[in-house]
Formats: structure tokens, C-alpha cells, sequence
């Protein structure tokens, strides 16, 4: 549940570029859901369809590397993403929601947590 350092050469920089233009709306989207009363949100990210979360951002539609997908703990544990003697450790590490940003980068057989800070004013 920490970031890898696999994950900075391979993945970080489209990442990283995709994010910067997104952000806003994640971290809206991010205080909605935790509104709503859902503790935990996670954004899944994945270049192709993938069946976690609701599609928020479409890559297509902004010119991005990456769709956009708004999710949160429950579902990730209903999945069994996280598993029930996992869910302590993942409340334990889950970064402020309104500092950080949880993703669930998913590609081909990659996926790991990745925490990114929004950018400050």
C-alpha cells in the first residue's frame, strides 16, 4: 500500500501529467463522496474499460493517458481488492483525502495504491 519505486519510471510521468490537469475535479469529486458519506474514496485509473468504480473522466475527452474511475474503500473490500484482514492497514496508510489524492493505477498485470498531493494554490 506504498507507492512503488517501480512505479516512478514506468508510470509516474503520465501520471504525473495527466493528474496536474485533473485535479480539481478529483479532489471535488473526492469531497463529494466523503459528503455523501462514503469514507475512503478511491480513484481507479486504467488506459482501457475496466469494472471498478463509475467512469468520472474519459482519456478521450480530455486528451489524456488515462480514464478516471470514482470508487471507495467499501467497494474495493466487496470486491475483495482489499482484503477484510487488509482493511486496518489500508485505513492505517490512506493519506488526508483532502491533501492527497488515493489512486488504484491498473495496467495489464499492474496495479498498485499510489498517493499523489494536489497541488496548493
Amino acid at each position: 500500500m506504498h507507492n512503488d519505486p517501480e512505479l516512478s519510471g514506468k508510470y509516474l510521468g503520465t501520471i504525473s501529467s495527466d493528474f496536474v490537469r485533473v485535479a480539481d475535479h478529483l479532489r471535488e469529486a473526492s469531497y463529494q463522496i466523503r459528503k455523501a458519506g462514503f469514507e475512503f474514496p478511491i480513484f481507479a485509473i486504467s488506459r482501457d474499460d475496466q469494472p471498478i468504480g463509475k467512469i468520472m473522466i474519459e482519456k478521450e475527452r480530455m486528451d489524456l493517458e488515462w480514464n478516471y474511475f470514482a470508487s471507495f474503500l467499501d467497494e474495493f473490500l466487496q470486491r475483495d481488492l482489499v482484503g477484510p484482514d487488509k482493511k486496518e492497514a489500508f485505513i492505517e496508510h490512506y493519506k488526508d483525502p483532502d491533501e492527497f489524492c488515493c489512486l488504484f493505477v491498473i495496467d495489464k498485470d499492474f496495479t498498485r495504491f499510489v498517493y499523489i498531493p494536489y497541488p496548493t494554490d
